[in-house]
């Protein structure tokens, strides 16, 4: 088994531009709504970025691996990361992208949640249950913090919930890779399923509510290079990278600056106001995500805290 290193400044930098490429994201998404539905633009994207991924797998020849047992779980992700995007691209309709990001980068409280009844070794310990409460509560107070600048709060409380609904089933796509045996293969391939997945399910549910209609403007065009190659395909790659040399911990704590960035680009690039509930809602949330997910973390560094007591 390979030894995983603790991240170093290389992998900080590369954390933080991977945090602002993925925040903005939703920004970009919004910015250019009203030349491309954003479901239909997630669609296309997952296209573009599912053939630059099949080419790569061509070209390395890499063998695609796929048992009897695996095929449903295969299925079942390509459909939840379809959901995943389908409840993001509808919520930004109605939601901030700031309000997007956060809500979004939830779902591993839904993936904890799930793995403790699902994955025997994956019980929680009464701290991560803590962790779960505040953000809980975080979602709570976010939900009822809402915009002073618009007429229809509640367009902004559906948004807030599309959302979340998107954050869950990321979470339940973690919980089905964990408990199958898609977690033995390669993540190049189990990102293909998800990308051909939400090509093929966003692509009809654009054409079914009427979303395809497209404005070509060059934003529109500079987004869908942005979203196809950076997001979908690049950022990607270069997080699975990452997970092969880091340790997987430490990573996905630096990976919630997401949502902080995500907060400050929609105020920053979309005038988006924060109302202050907000803000304190989305620490609660962050601060319990962080509690759930470095709880191992935690626990190895006591241990190590305490051997170096004890040789003293």
């Amino acid at each position: 088994m390979t030894t995983r290193q603790s991240v170093d400044q290389s992998a900080i930098g590369i954390m933080v531009i991977f945090c602002m490429i993925m925040a903005s994201q939703q920004v970009v998404l919004k910015a250019v709504a009203d030349d491309i539905a954003p479901v239909f633009q997630i669609a296309l994207r997952s296209g573009i970025a599912g053939i630059l991924l099949i080419a790569l797998i061509l070209l390395q020849r890499q063998k695609l691996p796929l048992s009897q047992e695996n095929r449903l779980p295969a299925m079942l992700i390509g459909i939840l990361f379809s959901l995943e995007y389908l409840f993001l691209g509808e919520a930004l309709q109605y939601t901030s992208a700031g309000h997007a990001t956060v809500f979004l980068y939830t779902s591993p409280i839904f993936a904890a949640i799930g793995l403790h009844w699902k994955v025997p070794g994956e019980r929680m310990a009464p701290l991560q249950w803590l962790g779960i409460m505040l953000a809980f509560s975080g979602v709570v107070l976010s939900f009822y913090s809402g915009d002073t600048k618009t007429d229809n709060p509640e367009a902004i409380l559906w948004g807030d919930f599309l959302a979340l609904l998107a954050g869950a089933s990321w979470g339940a796509t973690t919980i089905v890779v964990r408990a199958s045996g898609l977690g033995a293969l390669p993540a190049r391939q189990t990102l293909l399923y998800q990308l051909l997945g939400a090509f093929i399910i966003l692509t009809a549910w654009a054409l079914l509510t009427e979303q395809t209609q497209i404005n070509f403007t060059p934003e529109l065009w500079t987004s869908l290079a942005f979203h196809g190659i950076g997001v979908s395909f690049l950022c990607f790659l270069v997080w699975f990278w990452l997970l092969t040399r880091y340790k997987a911990s430490q990573l996905g704590t630096l990976s919630f600056l997401t949502p902080v960035f995500g907060v400050l680009f929609g105020s920053w690039l979309l005038g988006e106001s924060i109302d202050p509930r907000f803000i304190i809602g989305s620490a609660l949330i962050i601060g319990g995500v962080l509690l759930v997910s470095s709880y191992d973390g935690l626990v190895r560094w006591q241990l190590r805290r305490k051997a170096l007591n004890c040789r003293s």
